[in-house]
């Protein structure tokens, strides 16, 4: 079955920290790259942060920069987004993906088609 699931969300404190993980089955994550979303109650999806297929390459979101590290380890089949010095700006859903690429090279335009989406992990931060 191909899948993405998200897990390691929760509630935190401003200026806490977590760290997502994605799990991917079924489909061979290591040949594309890999993406987090996030989407907060009545806003649209945005893209946080992208990695290459093979890790040579990051994007971040300027919202995020300085505050969360994408990474992934490919025999793991899992990619990781460690979220630092949080804020309640940061909570939403936030979601994998990947749009069957190598690279980072596509900006998110707001259509979800065009990418396989996890269910997403919720985040919450209180002030």
């Amino acid at each position: 079955q191909v899948q993405l699931v998200e897990s390691g969300g929760g509630s935190v404190h401003a200026g806490g920290s977590l760290r997502l993980s994605c799990v991917e089955s079924g489909f061979g994550m290591r040949w594309y790259a890999m993406a987090w979303f996030r989407q907060a109650p009545g806003k649209e999806r945005e893209e946080v942060s992208c990695i290459s297929n093979d890790a040579t390459s990051t994007y971040y979101a300027d919202s995020v920069k300085g505050r969360f590290t994408i990474s992934r380890v490919n025999d793991n089949r899992t990619v990781y987004l460690q979220m630092n010095n949080l804020n309640p700006d940061d909570t939403a859903t936030y979601y994998c993906a990947t749009d069957w690429f190598p690279d980072c090279g596509r900006r998110f335009t707001g259509s979800l088609v065009g990418r396989f989406w996890g269910q997403g992990t919720q985040v919450t931060v209180s002030s």
